[in-house]
């Protein structure tokens, strides 16, 4: 099979120089860069680096879950609470003798008359520390 070459124009070959000089150019920036990342990296403070403020660290993690969790103490935790559906307003109770009457209402009540976390009588009061 014979190759035959394409009659050289005036035009091609200056397309083909400008094909020739934009390569040269990208291979030239392509190793100026490998040139660069080779180079020596900028040494830094080791000191700043080993050294951690406990205290501070503890402060910031703090700080973030305070701001982070703090809302979510507010939310109100049943759906359904203060409408003629919640399952949870149910209650049942009991007296023996002259006793004071025991009921299941004392559990539910916070949550079905419309209470968040931070309106429970035992979590209530740990989570004050979390209500920014």
């Amino acid at each position: 099979m014979a190759r035959h070459a394409e009659p050289r124009t005036p035009r091609r070959g200056a397309l083909l120089k400008a094909g020739l000089t934009v390569t040269a150019a990208g291979a030239a920036m392509l190793g100026a860069g490998a040139a660069a990342q080779a180079a020596a990296p900028v040494p830094l403070p080791v000191d700043s680096l080993t050294r951690t403020d406990a205290g501070a660290a503890g402060a910031g993690a703090l700080s973030g879950v305070t701001h982070g969790l703090g809302p979510l103490t507010r939310l109100q935790l049943d759906p359904l609470a203060n409408t003629g559906v919640d399952p949870l307003d149910n209650g049942l109770g009991t007296q023996i003798s002259d006793f004071k009457p025991v009921g299941t209402n004392l559990v539910t009540d916070h949550l079905t008359q419309g209470g968040a976390v931070a309106d429970l009588p035992v979590v209530g009061p740990l989570t004050q520390g979390l209500l920014p």
